[in-house]
């Protein structure tokens, strides 16, 4: 597959995944094209050699396993997340007024650059819990929703209009309303969700919707060397993540591929990083093999985590933002992050071994590093090793704009992460003492 159709492949996919809650289901879809079974949590798992599956939990999160029929090795997990900054819809959206408009109620949901939100054509996405009586008993029932035309504005204010002379900020609860209708659409918000879904809006008992940035992605440049869309971070990683586990052979480890919600808000929801789902998962397998605890725990020891969101690019305009020295580029590959307050995952040994991994892979490896008086961001991996400790290293792939609305990353990087998770995956770690053998 080329460039081209990787990239165009990935657009897709984010364009069909307007919501974590679709992102989710998309990717559940996927695997079970390529064979894997869905499971449960509730429901006892027949677990056995040889065997693909994956769980759900909160429609938000996901695992997916590999199991080799001679497990010898440990876990090779690779973990990403479903969700982006963006703004949720407070349960009773609707605000009337002032002088005829009708505008919904939100709030932020993440760190996002605001004003990239400005008069863009919007509309939501999400899930709604549905009341369903059909056989005569109450059911409550998930029903993801995505409404697939414009409904939503957030208009800015006319530079006339304002003093720039003073600076410009954003108050979420006043600038960044989105306007709705005139007088006569009162009423009429969750009527459109309810029809999007093609459910009464009296059947909806509460709901989780986001707003959605409407504009779509693009392969652009002089040669269709950029690629732009909204959340590249981080489904772009969760889709690489994905073809990796697909395509990969059978190695002598478990292959894991783990995507959770809520990274950008912390993570510590029963459906993050910070939860006990990963935990549970791994010993659920491991019990399932008929191991012991001590089993389970000597498997962690050669066990390693890929946390793959995505990374800062040089800035174009702004190069002096970058460190002297780590300084990733747009095509450029892989993105290695590091961190010396532990922001990030990646030691000297997750690294070692990632960057053998990447050079068996013959993939471009870069290395990333804050400038010294830039704190930057954290994300999912050192939350996730609290509760499966293990070695790990923190990867992504550089981008532009993290945070907008509209993000932009490098059509051949996509292809580079796919090849890198795929090696990764077919991989394992022998221990010798405090030698690591690639196996």
């Amino acid at each position: 597959m080329n460039n081209n159709e990787t990239s165009q492949q990935l657009l897709d996919f984010i364009r069909k995944s307007p919501s974590c809650f679709h992102a989710i289901n998309n990717i559940g879809e996927k695997l079970k094209n390529a064979g894997f079974i869905e499971l449960f949590e509730q429901d006892e798992w027949p677990v056995k050699p040889g065997m693909c599956g994956y769980v759900t939990r909160n429609s938000s999160s996901l695992i997916a396993f590999r199991i080799p029929e001679d497990w010898r090795g440990g876990f090779m997990i690779t973990a990403s997340h479903s969700d982006s900054p963006t703004f949720k819809i407070k349960h009773d959206p609707e605000l009337n007024g002032p002088d005829g408009y009708v505008r919904i109620n939100t709030e932020r949901y993440g760190g996002m650059i605001l004003d990239s939100w400005f008069d863009r054509p919007l509309s939501v996405a999400g899930r709604l819990i549905i009341r369903d009586e059909s056989d005569g008993k109450i059911a409550l029932k998930t029903k993801i929703v995505s409404v697939d035309r414009d409904i939503l504005m957030i208009p800015h204010v006319a530079v006339h209009m304002l003093n720039p002379n003073n600076g410009i900020t954003y108050n979420p609860a006043v600038d960044m309303v989105p306007l709705f209708g005139l007088e006569s659409t009162k009423g009429g918000f969750m009527r459109t969700v309810a029809d999007a879904a093609g459910v009464e809006p009296e059947q909806i008992i509460a709901h989780d919707l986001f707003l959605v940035n409407r504009q779509q992605p693009t392969i652009w440049g002089a040669n269709n060397e950029f690629i732009s869309s909204p959340k590249l971070d981080d489904l772009q990683c969760a889709y690489a993540s994905t073809c990796a586990i697909e395509q990969a052979n059978v190695g002598k480890a478990i292959q894991i591929l783990y995507i959770t919600d809520n990274e950008e808000v912390g993570s510590v929801t029963k459906q993050g990083a910070g939860s006990t789902f990963l935990h549970d998962t791994l010993t659920r397998l491991n019990s399932g093999l008929g191991r012991t605890e001590a089993d389970y725990l000597r498997s962690l020891a050669k066990s390693m985590l890929l946390s793959a969101d995505n990374a800062h690019a040089v800035h174009p305009n702004h190069p002096e933002l970058a460190d002297p020295t780590h300084r990733p580029k747009l095509n450029g590959g892989v993105v290695m992050k590091f961190n010396a307050s532990q922001l990030y995952t990646t030691d000297a040994v997750s690294a070692a071994i990632f960057s053998e991994i990447c050079r068996i892979a013959d993939v471009l490896l870069q290395k990333f590093c804050n400038r010294s008086d830039i704190r930057g961001g954290s994300t999912l991996g050192n939350i996730s090793n609290t509760q499966v400790s293990l070695n790990a290293v923190d990867i992504g792939i550089a981008q532009l704009a993290m945070h907008s609305s509209y993000e932009t990353a490098g059509a051949l990087d996509t292809g580079y992460m796919i090849r890198a998770m795929q090696k990764y995956f077919e991989s394992s770690l022998e221990l010798d003492g405090t030698t690591i053998r690639l196996a």
